[in-house]
């Protein structure tokens, strides 16, 4: 099956996958170049592009690695792929608290408003799809 190729680089089932998942778990790449553990985070589809937020702030361990390294492997809807993590702009985050609000409705509002207030907009980040090579970075699954 060929798959339809977005402009970010994420094939449409991909993204459709993504999209349908509650959670996405990233392991941000660390200095050496082990993965941490991943954890389980929401995740967004706003046009072709995926975002997440750091629910409880810019300090959480997660999102200092994935800043600092702007690498790292995510895993939702049965895609496994090695991401580049990319700061945004600040004029993207209305259509991500939108995409917030509608997916994660079901949720309490206070949660929501959590995920897209002033603190958890400062953290969200772009997950752009790396090509696949045969150098792979050390992990602790490979090592």
């Amino acid at each position: 099956m060929k798959r339809q190729q977005q402009s970010t680089g994420w094939a449409s089932d991909e993204l459709a996958a993504i999209e349908a998942t509650d959670e996405l778990e990233i392991a941000p790449r660390r200095r050496d170049g082990t993965l941490r553990r991943p954890v389980p985070i929401w995740v967004v589809r706003a046009g072709s592009e995926l975002y997440v937020r750091a629910a409880y702030g810019p300090g959480t361990g997660w999102h200092r690695v994935a800043r600092a390294s702007r690498d790292g492997r995510i895993r939702a809807g049965g895609v496994e792929k090695d991401v580049t993590i990319e700061d945004v702009d600040d004029a993207v985050n209305d259509l991500v608290d939108a995409a917030y609000r509608t997916k994660y409705s079901r949720y309490a509002a206070s949660i929501v408003d959590g995920i897209t207030g002033a603190e958890a907009r400062s953290t969200t980040l772009r997950l752009v799809p790396r090509a696949q090579t045969d150098d792979v970075p050390p992990t602790r699954e490979n090592t």
